[in-house]
């Protein structure tokens, strides 16, 4: 018999042989995997045991119902005072926190953004600022905090009302006497319109261009996409979420909001190739926010690479738009809901401004109502639900528990505004809770966030928001739809389930 026969008898036996190898491999690669969740288990319960918690499953976490999770930290407040845990599947767990003295702990340390969730934004917004830590954070804040300097904002304060009149009139060619209109989608729209003409220079109307409407709706997508991601225990991997189905949404999402901030990037740059333009640009004392990013210069001499500012441009673009279109929409909500104070809020707004021609930076501190309805609208319905932290070192609170470096720690901000313990009766619309000289925690109303990672545009999003509601009031009267009652829903800022329908009565 030839040694080629031979070979060929032998060879079955050789694969026999290296599928049964393989299998033990794949049995001990099992066994270790199952043996480092288990200790890592384990390791989380001994660390969590300070902290009470409904009971939960090993392998499933706690089962919330579909778009219940607001509710559901509802019933944590009254059952587990400041704290409690949430486990998403057996081998992870973060601890919701609902406590003002806890929030202002962990707000006054440096602990990075969670990297198991945030993560998960980085190809839609790089890392810019919402995601940058440590030192490179730092030098990143302090290069745009010039572009929130009162200088620069007080202009912003006529572009604000011009694109907020924009919205209303198309209100008012659309509204008919008994249809209701949702209006989340037309107020993104004008939030985009804003953010677009004070920070990036843009020139048009994004109201009035249907093609935003696509950029509007990748972030809605990527909104609901990173949310259901950070649930899910198989697209925790990379590899496995690209190839799925929302992997693939996710990256066609990315890819049209990547499309937009780059054509605004381009356009401004085309801009600046105008001699004209760079001339007003010299005159200027305070450069705009895209201006300080494309002239900025890091510690080491270089401007800022093209990825680096594309991550500033994202998340700018989101964070300056989506936050405040969704504070205004559920303050209209807010008010809708409560017509006595809308009424006496119109009342202080027609003594101020009359008939709204005209609005002015100095305005905005002379509505001191209207400032305590917003402020009453952002606590029940704060704009951006919740923050996670990843400890990087322990920590005690001050009722003595404790948690070790490494743990997940949610800073639930709807939960603290909806705490009864800090805000007695929190779902009655109380705006005397933020009348002047009233005493509250200094932790207890955080809208923007707080400590040295506090939202950097919360000016800019509060003047909005005053010129919002001070030009809708003087032209429209907002009233509930009864039959479409909005389902408040946390994304990375909060939404409706169903949308926000109201009623729009035209003041004659």
């Amino acid at each position: 018999m030839s040694a080629s026969a031979l070979s060929s008898i032998r060879f079955p036996g050789s694969i026999s042989e290296y599928l049964q190898v393989a299998s033990v491999l794949s049995l001990l690669l099992l066994l270790f995997k199952t043996a480092q969740l288990y200790l890592h288990r384990q390791w989380l319960l001994s660390s969590t045991q300070q902290f009470p918690s409904p009971p939960s499953h090993w392998l499933f976490g706690h089962k919330i119902l579909k778009d219940q999770d607001l509710q559901d930290i509802l019933t944590r407040i009254k059952n587990f005072p400041s704290a409690c845990p949430q486990w998403l599947w057996g081998s992870k767990v973060r601890i919701q926190v609902y406590d003002p003295d806890y929030m202002k702990l962990i707000l006054g340390r440096s602990d990075p953004k969670a990297h198991g969730s945030y993560r998960f934004l980085a190809p839609w917004i790089g890392r810019g600022l919402l995601l940058l830590d440590g030192q490179t954070w730092f030098q990143h804040r302090r290069m745009l905090t010039p572009a929130f300097h009162y200088d620069i904002l007080k202009p912003y304060t006529e572009i604000m009302a011009d694109s907020v009149r924009v919205m209303l009139d198309k209100w008012e060619q659309i509204v008919g006497q008994d249809s209701t209109l949702e209006i989340f989608q037309h107020i993104t729209l004008m939030t985009l319109d804003t953010i677009m003409k004070c920070a990036f220079s843009h020139e048009g109307s994004v109201q009035l261009d249907r093609k935003y409407k696509s950029y509007i709706q990748a972030v809605e997508d990527l909104n609901n996409l990173f949310f259901l991601r950070v649930r899910n225990i198989f697209h925790q991997n990379d590899i496995i979420y690209r190839v799925s189905s929302n992997g693939c949404l996710a990256n066609s999402a990315c890819q049209l909001a990547h499309d937009h901030t780059d054509q605004v990037i381009k356009s401004r740059r085309s801009q600046l190739q105008d001699e004209e333009e760079l001339e007003k640009l010299k005159k200027k004392r305070r450069l705009d926010f895209l201006d300080i990013l494309l002239f900025a210069r890091m510690e080491n001499g270089k401007s800022l690479s093209d990825k680096d500012l594309r991550a500033e441009v994202d998340t700018f673009m989101f964070e300056g738009h989506d936050t405040t279109a969704s504070g205004i929409s559920w303050i209209f909500y807010a008010l809708a809901t409560n017509p006595e104070h809308q009424q006496r809020c119109r009342k202080e707004i027609q003594s101020l401004l009359g008939d709204g021609a005209s609005i002015t930076w100095n305005d905005l501190d002379k509505m001191p109502y209207t400032t305590m309805c917003i402020k009453e609208a952002l606590r029940i319905y704060p704009p951006v639900p919740s923050v996670s932290r990843e400890l990087s070192s322990p920590v005690t609170f001050p009722d003595g528990r404790s948690l070790p470096k490494g743990i997940h720690v949610m800073l639930s901000f709807y939960g603290l505004h909806h705490n009864p313990t800090v805000w007695p009766n929190p779902e009655v619309f109380d705006p005397s809770r933020f009348a002047p000289g009233s005493s509250r925690h200094s932790h207890s109303f955080l809208p923007f966030s707080g400590g040295a990672r506090n939202c950097i545009g919360k000016q800019f999003a509060m003047n909005e928001l005053k010129v919002a509601v001070a030009l809708t009031l003087l032209r429209f009267e907002l009233l509930p739809d009864p039959t479409r009652v909005p389902i408040p829903i946390p994304r990375i800022v909060l939404k409706s389930k169903n949308g926000i329908h109201l009623h729009l009565k035209k003041l004659q």
